[in-house]
């Protein structure tokens, strides 16, 4: 329920990005599945309620990177430039902030995993792992799609969904 709740406030805000941030966490959330399938198969990994939990929080920590990216956005926009042009140079900036709180996020599951025993590893390694899937689903899946959608002039200009309605600065 909370998820649904997170992605139906991202469609309402955010309107056509929100379907990026949609579809990005379900890209973000096949290739956990597909690594923790994979580490189980092979190491015999066992997916805890703690390494569930740690997943959880990850979402936070995935759609925080969104709203960074998109507030950036929203703030090249309020300037005066096009959805087209502050796709780019809103991303770069961006990028940086979200480098810098995944890699605390992904230092402190480092740490838990390091210091901490039974569960709380479980909890740790998801968290690492989903944080690092964060960095590599925001470089090489948000910043393609906000680019393609930003040159599309049917998703940045429709009435209800359009990319800058969703930007638009309020007076």
């Amino acid at each position: 329920i909370g998820l649904a709740l997170v992605l139906a406030y991202m469609i309402l805000y955010y309107r056509g990005l929100g379907i990026v941030v949609v579809v990005g966490l379900g890209v973000s959330a096949a290739l956990l599945y597909s690594i923790i399938c994979y580490l189980s198969a092979h190491n015999g990994l066992a997916l805890s309620l703690a390494g569930a939990t740690g997943i959880i929080v990850s979402v936070g920590v995935t759609v925080d990177s969104y709203i960074v990216y998109f507030e950036r956005l929203k703030d090249e926009i309020r300037g005066g430039k096009s959805v087209r042009t502050s796709v780019d140079r809103s991303f770069s900036r961006a990028y940086r902030t979200i480098l810098a709180a995944d890699l605390v996020s992904f230092l402190a599951a480092v740490i838990l995993y390091l210091f901490t025993v039974g569960s709380v590893r479980g909890f740790a390694f998801t968290l690492g792992l989903s944080t690092l899937l964060d960095v590599f689903t925001a470089y090489f899946f948000t910043r393609p799609m906000v680019i393609l959608l930003g040159r599309s002039r049917l998703f940045t200009e429709a009435r209800y969904f359009g990319v800058a309605r969703g930007l638009a600065a309020e007076p």
